[in-house]
C-alpha cells in the first residue's frame, strides 16, 4: 500500500515538473523516493486491515475486562453481605 503511494506522489510530481527539469527527473524521483521512504518508515503506518484487526481485538479484551469487572463487583458485594 505505501509503495502504491509512494509511486503515485513520484508519478504526480514528474507530470509536474518544468520542462527545464525533466533533465534531473531520474535524480528527483530517486532523492523523492528515498525521503518518502524514510518518512512512511519513521510513521510506522499500519494497514487498514491491521488497524481493523486491532480494533477487533480491542473490543473483545474490553468486553471481557466489563465483564470481570461485574464479576469482581458481584463478589465483592457477597463478601460485604456475609461480613454484615
Amino acid at each position: 500500500m505505501v509503495k502504491e503511494k509512494i509511486e503515485a506522489i513520484l508519478s504526480d510530481v514528474s507530470k509536474a515538473l518544468p520542462e527545464d527539469l525533466q533533465l534531473f527527473k531520474k535524480d528527483i524521483e530517486k532523492n523523492l523516493r528515498a525521503t518518502l521512504n524514510a518518512t512512511f518508515t519513521k510513521m510506522e503506518l499500519v494497514t487498514r486491515e491491521e488497524f481493523d484487526i486491532q480494533t477487533a481485538s480491542l473490543q473483545r479484551t474490553r468486553t471481557q475486562l466489563d465483564a470481570l469487572q461485574e464479576k469482581l463487583s458481584a463478589l465483592e458485594s457477597q463478601l460485604d453481605e456475609t461480613k454484615n
